[in-house]
């Protein structure tokens, strides 16, 4: 239809550039269609009075603006306008055509496979009509390009797509040949994340253009596909993790299907953890989250799956894999309690079920004692809380009850600080007749620390006695933030966990801990006798480390009034202090970009080096230790990263599809003998898979394909309006070009304008009763 009105097919119009070939000048062109209009202006407006009552008015500039419309086309038509375009010199250039031979194209949609459908569309007189006017070359793509002499070479079996690299990689190539533009067919599912800027540069630095034809469905009828599974990469032996899971499905809106967590580790799957949901709107993005034990120490192997579901197009999308690496060492908190209390005693009761969590305490007894607990040896702790970093970093959490500010000396305040911002630790600060605003904690240079700003008044403290007397008292409840958090979380069921915390027994105390600042996160509420609601939980991430508030240290209600065989108050203990110390780094902390390597061994590692101060270690010596599968064994040193104090990074690729165990290690020279000392050391695990991107995402990609035809100066195809394919590929800057001018005043539009200019001005005078 196009090029039935501009009789030149778009492309033409979209590279090419206007032009007026007639002998007189533009300005001559403009004037007279200035005076044209002015003449016709003034010839209305002499007549205007001698017409018909019903043109004395708008209606006469209506034919005024019609008649000027006119003239204008005919005089522009008088210059002869036309259209330079560059075109491509026939049988001089190459067209190279790249079908995708991936995986996905193997999908069977109507009895046929995409690429069979891609074959048959090139065989259908595409290729014939290409090769009567260029050269045309065959590449099958799929991680890189390769040339084939034939369409029966192809074999969707690939187990990776990277468009963007086969591109770039087929422009390097020819970069001395005359390619004057590049057919892709795919279904456009790239597993590298897209086209990258400098590959669409390369292309447009050569002025190839890009035409995509787009094969698959847009959309699928029936099917359930996993897009992400986010699981912690590290854990402590035992703990309860969250696995939260996006999802989203096509035709099974309002279903119930199952979600499932495996340990595939050893040779027979274990399974952790289960629970059925019911599906949402099709198409929208639906999260939920799996609480699960991860069980001992090991690098663990998960799969996280869904359903399938009956009369499923592909049941590949449904399974995730994701690694976790599980730790055995013990985690050591240090408590600070001024005075005997109940909560003191609840919480050590809580921890010593735990094996991974050890808290070491001090308990002020009178103004100038204190007792000692959970000791590693006699002189741990022997002088009070410590003054030096190397005595208090040797511990991942700290804990602080009801103490007041003016306990800890300005450079032990200082401490602390440098405890969590530094060193990387968890504090925990608890309600208490001296604690948070009570105990002058909000005129101590730590407020910046506190996840909130603590109130000014003092008196913020309160008691509660029995209700059983005739008082009231204060209770906890979920708060939004906290329905996800493996801390809050009682209950695997939300709905149920939500319950729970309603049910649980009253607060024996609780204190008002202030304002949640923008960053920090209300896990829970109370509700005070007043009515009012105030958090009880918050936590906050605060330089390496993270912070908390416990606003009470009446919680060991919920042990003591709560049903034998309970265990809401040990669990939730246990999970925080477990929060609190999960993520403390040792001297060496390790990491990757993604544990998940898909179809591509490339991998990064880096790590942060601090000495016994954890202070960064610029002269450290760093070297990865790498263990793969089928013997693979590597030593690769890693090297300091500019302007980063502390980090090295080094780059390795993973040869062999499996599971790769990688020790960091790093060692310092002493100053004195020039030998080197152990540092620290850290493991991480990750996982090369390939083949499996390739199951998802399987509908045609149209937006990719359209961007990069778009990008490039090319056009999205249909395979249906293939062949219209040689007609619009000619008009290219790219390989061996010579410039044509194209006349324009001779389109069918042009004609069908003037006479649709003229009927609409007979029209109208009709209307109005002056013809």
């Amino acid at each position: 239809m196009f090029e039935f009105f501009f009789k030149y097919p778009r492309s033409v119009y979209t590279r090419g550039h206007l032009a007026l070939l007639g002998a007189w000048p533009t300005w001559m062109l403009v004037a007279l269609i200035v005076a044209a209009a002015a003449g016709l202006a003034w010839l209305i407006r002499a007549r205007l009075a001698q017409a018909a009552p019903v043109m004395q008015s708008w209606r006469a500039w209506v034919v005024w603006g019609l008649e000027t419309l006119l003239a204008a086309i005919l005089l522009v038509l008088l210059w002869q306008p036309a259209i330079t375009v560059a075109e491509l010199k026939p049988q001089q250039n190459i067209i190279a055509v790249l079908v995708d031979d991936s995986r996905s194209m193997g999908i069977s949609e109507g009895g046929i496979t995409r690429e069979a459908q891609a074959v048959k569309t090139l065989e259908g007189g595409v290729l014939d009509g290409l090769n009567r006017s260029f050269q045309t070359r065959l590449y099958r793509v799929d991680d890189v390009p390769a040339r084939i002499d034939n369409l029966a070479a192809l074999r969707p079996a690939a187990p990776s797509t990277r468009l963007g690299d086969s591109l770039k990689q087929l422009s390097e190539e020819t970069s001395d040949l005359p390619i004057g533009a590049v057919v892709l067919l795919s279904d456009g599912d790239d597993n590298s994340g897209g086209i990258a800027e400098d590959t669409l540069n390369a292309l447009r630095a050569r002025h190839i253009p890009v035409h995509t034809v787009g094969f698959g469905r847009e959309r699928s009828e029936h099917d359930v596909e996993l897009d992400d599974a986010v699981v912690a990469p590290r854990a402590l032996a035992d703990s309860r993790l969250a696995a939260r899971i996006t999802l989203h499905q096509r035709g099974y809106a309002g279903q119930k299907i199952e979600l499932t967590v495996r340990d595939v580790s050893a040779g027979q799957p274990k399974i952790l953890a289960s629970r059925t949901v019911t599906l949402g709107a099709g198409g929208n993005l639906q999260v939920e989250t799996l609480m699960f034990n991860i069980g001992g120490a090991g690098a663990k192997t998960l799969e996280i799956a869904a359903g399938p579901l009956a009369g499923e197009e592909n049941t590949a999308n449904n399974r995730l894999t994701r690694v976790v690496n599980v730790g055995s060492e013990p985690r050591r908190i240090l408590y600070v309690e001024g005075e005997p209390r109940w909560e003191y005693k609840f919480i050590r009761q809580a921890e010593e079920d735990d094996r991974m969590v050890q808290i070491a305490s001090i308990v002020r007894t009178t103004e100038n004692k204190f007792y000692r607990q959970g000791l590693a040896d006699l002189k741990e702790l022997a002088d009070g809380f410590p003054t030096r970093p190397e005595d208090l970093f040797v511990y991942q959490g700290l804990i602080i009850g009801s103490v007041n500010a003016g306990y800890f000396t300005p450079g032990q305040q200082e401490l602390i600080r440098q405890f969590v911002d530094r060193r990387g630790g968890g504090l925990l600060m608890l309600g208490g007749q001296f604690a948070l605003g009570d105990g002058d904690w909000n005129a101590s240079p730590l407020t910046d620390l506190l996840p909130t700003v603590l109130p000014t008044q003092a008196g913020t403290f309160h008691r509660e006695a029995d209700p059983a007397h005739g008082t009231t008292h204060a209770t906890a409840e979920l708060a939004p933030a906290g329905v996800d958090s493996i801390i809050t979380r009682l209950v695997d069921d939300p709905a149920a966990n939500a319950a729970k915390w309603k049910k649980l027994p009253y607060l024996m105390d609780y204190e008002d801990p202030g304002i949640a600042k923008p960053g920090a996160a209300v896990l829970a509420n109370m509700i005070t006798p007043e009515g009012r609601t105030l958090p009880l939980l918050i936590t906050e991430n605060f330089g390496h480390g993270r912070t908390a508030i416990m606003a009470t240290g009446g919680s060991w209600r919920w042990q003591m009034s709560s049903p034998l065989g309970d265990t809401a108050h040990d669990l939730f203990w246990q999970q925080l202090l477990r929060w609190l110390v999960s993520d403390t780094p040792g001297h060496v902390a390790a990491s990757v970009p993604a544990q998940m390597l898909l179809d591509s061994g490339a991998i990064t590692f880096t790590a942060t080096v601090g000495d016994q101060q954890y202070n960064p270690a610029r002269d450290a010596k760093v070297e990865a230790h790498i263990l793969g599968p089928s013997g693979v064994s590597a030593l690769v040193e890693m090297t300091p990263v500019p302007d980063s104090p502390g980090q090295f990074q080094a780059a390795w690729n993973a040869p062999k599809e499996g599971a790769y165990l990688t020790e960091i290690t790093a060692q310092r020279a002493d100053p004195a003998t020039g030998v080197f000392k152990e540092l620290g050391r850290d493991v991480l695990t990750f996982q090369r898979m390939d083949g499996v991107a390739e199951n998802f995402h399987v509908e045609q990609n149209r937006a990719l394909l359209e961007h990069l035809s778009a990008a490039t100066g090319g056009q999205y195809w249909k395979p249906a309006e293939l062949g219209k394919l040689a007609g619009a590929i000619p008009f290219s800057e790219a390989g061996v070009t010579v410039r044509e001018t194209k006349d324009l005043w001779d389109l069918p539009l042009v004609f069908l304008v003037l006479v649709l200019l003229r009927f609409a001005e007979w029209w109208l005078r009709r209307k109005w009763g002056i013809v």
